[in-house]
């Protein structure tokens, strides 16, 4: 199953005015920032895989692996709901999908000829048809997620990209709340993932990596931060 595919952004209903919209006026100098620093290198080791790259390019490259496999998610989730998903689950879980979509695209702009290519996922752990594994899937990826973007925050050089990546990972927490609550009301902000001087913990790249090879076929590695499948 690929990520990337003109259906897959059609049936999102995401217009091109309505992602400039949502991305705002910074992704378009981020998309001509990328552009015009482009060079010959590529983040590709064909003999380990795709490697994200390093600096500012490297941590871009990390989110959107990451936005990547959270978009196919839930592109699967709705095109095959599971048993009983009622129809605010499927609103709200169609929601957070074009939200994945968005930030997908946001960073595959903004990253120009450095982006690494569409990923290849492997959902075959998921069973699709049942409530009970979707969502523990969906809780799982957006835990990670925002503890992915928390612990790598402190790498990102630009204030812009740092600005934009806390815009991004400020939805991301509201996708992993809400996700949460369904699973068990009231588990939105479970001492699992912040801690007691109420603040959310965070894990480095070389931890989140693995994670996301899990179900990835096409694996990623981040050799400039001590992580190569």
């Amino acid at each position: 199953m690929k990520t990337e595919t003109p259906e897959n952004f059609k049936d999102a209903k995401i217009a091109r005015r309505s992602f400039l919209r949502y991305a705002g006026a910074g992704a378009a100098s981020v998309g001509l920032l990328a552009v015009a620093s482009c060079h010959k290198d590529h983040p590709i080791n064909f003999n380990r895989g795709i490697d994200i790259g390093s600096g500012d390019t490297g941590i871009l490259n990390y989110a959107y692996a990451l936005e990547q496999l959270e978009a196919a998610f839930y592109i699967q989730v709705i095109n095959t709901p599971y048993s009983g998903m009622t129809d605010n689950e499927k609103a709200m879980l169609t929601d957070i999908r074009d939200h994945e979509i968005c930030h997908r695209e946001f960073f595959k702009a903004a990253l120009g000829a450095k982006a690494i290519p569409s990923l290849t996922v492997d959902f075959s752990k998921i069973n699709f048809s049942d409530r009970a594994s979707v969502l523990g899937a969906a809780k799982a990826f957006e835990d990670t997620g925002v503890n992915a973007y928390d612990g790598a925050a402190y790498l990102i050089q630009s204030a812009e990209y740092l600005t934009l990546a806390g815009k991004i990972v400020s939805v991301e927490a509201r996708h992993a709340a809400y996700i949460r609550n369904l699973l068990k009301l009231g588990d939105y902000a479970g001492n699992d993932v912040v801690d007691t001087n109420g603040l959310n913990t965070s894990l480095t790249i070389a931890q989140v990596l693995p994670i996301a090879n899990t179900y990835l076929s096409t694996k990623v590695n981040a050799s400039n931060y001590n992580y190569v499948a």
